[in-house]
């Protein structure tokens, strides 16, 4: 009888299994109205963030770029310039409902170099060294196994290619926490008004209360593997973006390096 330890779905503890389907249900009931609370739960602010993460991302012209758990593709927009027409952005997430989101918003606006691909971030369908540079923009929390992700990440990286984690993090100050945390009770009760549902950001409070801290996180990266780990703290902590790099040195920029899967279907579509 195989027993499989139990994982946080915020304050709960669940299987690995219930977790996917709890976290899939969270996503599929906000999809349509995820980016307007987004700015509502920020005051706008995670929009520069993002412009930051790409900022120390290191992508340029002709780089193929993993966003992982992309949703609703901010970061796969901001991304898709940079690489130019010569490389690729590929939209990665366990969630249909935010990919269809994503997707639809991004091929209006003309974005085709961004590939979609629906997969959970413990078992990535693609090759060894794809990527030059991933992403995970507000989502590592989400993550069934968090250390598992991590070590997959890895794999799919260039040698010399940049994880950037951005990520709710812990307040640096006693005060800061405090009122952060009254303002944080505020978002249920915001999500049922924007979005009809108020447990999705119920668990979405709890979730980054359980979630590692900035130490304990860069402690996560260089055990999976990533050197040169380092964290900027936003917001005084509210925020931060975690970046590590796979050691090796970095293969130049090409959108014809391989980022098939293992097998014959990646599950990435144009």
């Amino acid at each position: 009888m195989s027993f499989e330890r139990p994982v946080s779905f915020g304050y709960k503890r669940v299987s690995p299994a219930e977790k996917q389907r709890l976290v899939s249900d969270v996503f599929e009931s906000v999809a349509e109205r995820y980016d307007l609370m987004n700015d509502l739960m920020s005051l706008g602010t995670h929009r520069l963030f993002k412009r930051m993460t790409i900022e120390m991302s290191g992508a340029r012209e002709g780089s193929v770029v993993l966003d992982l758990a992309g949703g609703t593709g901010d970061l796969a927009r901001l991304f898709a310039p940079v690489v130019g027409n010569s490389g690729c952005v590929v939209l990665a997430d366990i969630n249909t409902a935010m990919i269809k989101v994503g997707r639809e918003r991004l091929l209006n606006q003309g974005q085709a170099q961004v590939r979609f691909c629906e997969t959970s971030a413990e078992a990535l369908p693609f090759a060894n060294d794809s990527f030059n540079c991933t992403t995970i923009g507000f989502g590592l929390r989400n993550f069934t196994d968090k250390n598992l992700a991590l070590v997959e990440v890895l794999r799919v990286l260039r040698p010399g290619g940049a994880l950037l984690i951005l990520e709710f993090s812990k307040p640096t100050n006693a005060l800061l926490e405090a009122a952060y945390g009254a303002f944080q009770t505020l978002w249920p009760s915001m999500g049922k008004l924007v979005t009809g549902n108020s447990e999705s950001y119920r668990y979405l409070v709890e979730s980054i209360r359980v979630h590692p801290n900035q130490k304990a996180l860069k402690l996560m990266m260089e055990d999976a593997g990533f050197i040169n780990v380092e964290y900027h703290n936003l917001l005084g902590g509210t925020v931060a973006i975690h970046r590590g790099v796979k050691s090796g040195a970095m293969r130049p920029a090409t959108s014809q390096g391989n980022t098939t899967a293992r097998g014959e279907n990646n599950g990435a579509s144009p």
